[in-house]
């Protein structure tokens, strides 16, 4: 594929508001996660909450898109001048030319979920103010986007489980591709609300402790909320030569394992064959990468699955999940890892795995326990989502395509 120019991007989670929060998080091998105190929910498990969503105030004209998920997604919007970087793109493209890809997995659920307590007693009817298009609906989010930013471009609103906020890169780069826009605000969100958590408890799928992803004592998931942007153009948008650590999207790998609904492949078939689409949508080696984000969720059958596959294609590869740290995001999970692996090849920082202290020794992987710092070229990062929804995206920084030119 032709390298797209990830030319702004942005992440919020429990780890704090913007690029340097979640820098130092990772450098430091700090958590995020603590013990639920959200809402009314009776669930003894740690959760990654992100302070001050409920203090977020969208724009007044528009209050329609009301809800937990959107307010998260302004206050990502408000951090390290993003919002200002889709009005410069705006300006060089204009509004037709620009697409928006939003990743959700539950979108505003916990706006229904409130409204349903508010319902007429005696008709059962939901509040007459409650539009469920704009403040729950999975498209709810890329049309917030739109309006946010007056954008008049194609837009998609993608919910694959936990691969969607990684498929959104996918179908930027095929649109510009294919010529129908010249850049891309991409993103995921996804927030906290009573569905999910007591949904992946019901399934037996959430730790009681902060979650411990390939750790020989794993027991599952903590869940997070989080968000994420990213902006997508053609290089040459930005003259022949870019600065050295300029970040670029390289290739990409799907695939479609539809093993289980909820669990993956036991032996990794279908992760095995995203990340080695990537490296042939790159142009590159296995040797060549120099770190790896895994799904790396903590339960036992999803690490030991990823893990297999990592151990058939790239054993020696130094690799680690940033889930111990922001709890997994879901929707967001693709997006807020992807700009871990950019802030990753930005620093030369090799991120450790927060809370795991014991390597599971069936699955002798590289696996980073610590941060430490490296240089490095190129990282994959991958999110698999239930149904067998895998993606895998592969960056790299400027200077190290051949002459800094892409």
């Amino acid at each position: 594929m032709s390298p797209l120019l990830v030319s702004h991007f942005t992440a919020t989670s429990c780890l704090g508001h913007g690029l340097d929060a979640m820098s130092a998080a990772l450098r430091e091998g700090r958590s995020g996660l603590a013990p639920c105190c959200f809402s009314d929910v009776a669930l003894d498990t740690y959760v990654g909450e992100i302070a001050q969503v409920d203090s977020v105030r969208l724009p007044p004209a528009l209050m329609a898109f009301d809800c937990r998920n959107n307010r998260l997604a302004e206050l990502a919007l408000a951090q390290d001048g993003f919002a200002q970087a889709v009005s410069s793109l705006v300006a060089r493209y204009g509004t037709h030319r620009i697409g928006v890809f939003a990743g959700t997995s539950t979108g505003g659920v916990l706006e229904t979920e409130l409204a349903y307590r508010r319902r007429d007693a005696l008709t059962g009817a939901l509040p007459a103010g409650f539009e469920y298009a704009k403040a729950h609906s999975s498209f709810s989010l890329a049309s917030y986007l739109r309006a946010r930013f007056g954008l008049q471009g194609p837009a998609l609103g993608i919910s694959s489980a936990c691969s969607s906020g990684a498929k959104v890169f996918v179908s930027a780069q095929r649109m510009i591709e294919a010529g129908v826009i010249d850049a891309a605000l991409v993103g995921g969100v996804d927030s906290l609300c009573h569905t999910t958590l007591y949904g992946f408890s019901s399934l037996e799928l959430v730790s009681r402790q902060a979650c411990r992803p390939y750790d020989a004592h794993r027991d599952g998931i903590s869940i997070g909320e989080g968000g994420a942007f990213a902006l997508l153009e053609r290089p040459a948008a930005h003259g022949a030569e870019l600065p050295g650590d300029a970040i670029l999207l390289l290739g990409i790998g799907e695939s479609s394992d539809a093993h289980h609904m909820s669990a993956p492949h036991p032996e990794g078939l279908g992760a095995r064959l995203a990340m080695a689409q990537a490296l042939v949508s790159a142009g590159l080696q296995a040797g060549d990468l120099d770190y790896v984000n895994l799904h790396g969720t903590a339960t036992r059958s999803n690490d030991a699955a990823e893990g297999r596959a990592m151990l058939d294609l790239l054993p020696r590869t130094p690799c680690s999940s940033t889930k111990g740290a922001t709890g997994h995001t879901l929707g967001a999970a693709g997006t807020i890892e992807a700009v871990a692996c950019a802030l990753a090849l930005r620093h030369g920082l090799l991120p450790g795995s927060a809370n795991t202290t014991v390597l599971d020794p069936a699955l002798p992987l590289a696996y980073l326990l610590r941060s430490r710092r490296a240089p490095l070229r190129f990282a994959l990062s991958n999110a698999f989502g239930f149904g067998g929804t895998n993606c895998s995206l592969l960056f790299g920084r400027a200077d190290a395509v051949a002459g800094g030119r892409a």
